[in-house]
């Protein structure tokens, strides 16, 4: 008979036991990430607040919706249709875009400022976690927050035109072959992803610099790039590092909007979107390399702080 001691073990490299130490590895991100948006509350405030804003608007200027539609003949592209569904994306876009700027320099600058610093390292989430928890929040929270509340605002205003020409025996058809919801809807995520994607080495510039930083980290971030610029400029008469950090900085929108990324052609249609182009760009891999570089410093960085 054969005793339990005898018995073959459970096989721990199992499928069971391989996902319950994914779960296990992923679930401190996890709850890190919760964390951050409940100390944050304006990462998903401030979006929300915007398409508010813009919803308003468009309601007070809806009551000459019919009138817009039964004179409108300028084309997809140009007709001002258009216009309340762009500036839903990019609204929210842009002021999730300075809210996520703003909470990169005070990730790991208040802690350390406030003093919780002792109280978060007390806790067993190593620094690698914490690190990667803030950076997911620009880089995957902020992005998805941006989609998800700027595809609705767009569907709200949608439904309410839909419903305002109803109202007025207007063929909603009408409204349509007015608008190019097609490239709008496209892009809108298409956009998003690209210009994240670029900033990937901005953003973990700003938490290197709320790591290390023990005042301003504002004026230590813009401060010393613009700072080596001048260098450039005054010792070799060029300025090599001002076009480069002007093309981190504006360079994602011609990337995602203009035909070719030459920022000069807007894109119109669905062929001209060439993610393939942009994922072979070398200034893509060389960014996302500086932004690890600067995450694996930062790391290195918390580890080492000390409240301030």
């Amino acid at each position: 008979m054969t005793n339990p001691s005898d018995a073959m073990p459970d096989n721990v490299d199992g499928p069971l036991a391989k996902r319950q130490r994914a779960r296990g590895a992923t679930r401190p991100i996890y709850w890190s990430v919760r964390r951050e948006l409940w100390e944050n509350q304006a990462l998903y405030v401030a979006p929300l607040a915007v398409a508010g804003l813009v919803l308003t608007a468009f309601f007070f200027g809806s009551f000459h919706l019919a009138r817009e539609v039964l004179g409108a003949v300028m084309p997809r592209q140009t007709s001002g249709l258009n216009l309340p569904y762009a500036a839903a994306a990019g609204a929210t876009y842009v002021i999730s875009l300075l809210v996520a700027v703003f909470y990169c320099l005070g990730a790991l600058h208040g802690e350390r400022r406030d003093r919780s610093l002792l109280f978060w390292k007390s806790l067993p989430v190593s620094d690698v976690v914490t690190v990667l928890s803030k950076a997911a929040v620009p880089l995957v929270v902020q992005p998805a927050i941006v989609l998800g509340v700027g595809l609705a605002t767009q569907l709200i205003i949608l439904a309410w035109s839909v419903a305002i020409l109803a109202l007025n025996g207007i063929d909603p058809a009408r409204l349509w072959a007015h608008l190019n919801l097609p490239v709008i809807w496209a892009m809108f995520p298409y956009g998003v992803v690209i210009n994240t994607l670029w900033a990937v080495p901005i953003f973990s510039w700003l938490i290197l610099v709320s790591a290390w930083a023990k005042r301003m980290p504002f004026v230590w971030a813009i401060g010393l790039p613009l700072g080596l610029c001048l260098f450039e400029f005054l010792a070799f008469h060029s300025h090599h590092l001002m076009s480069l950090l002007n093309e981190r900085v504006f360079g994602g929108l011609a990337e995602a909007f203009s035909v070719g990324g030459q920022g000069q052609v807007p894109i119109s249609d669905l062929s001209q979107i060439d993610p393939l182009r942009f994922f072979a760009n070398p200034g893509l891999w060389t960014g996302l390399l500086f932004g690890a570089a600067c995450l694996a410093a930062c790391v290195w960085v918390r580890r080492r702080a000390n409240p301030i």
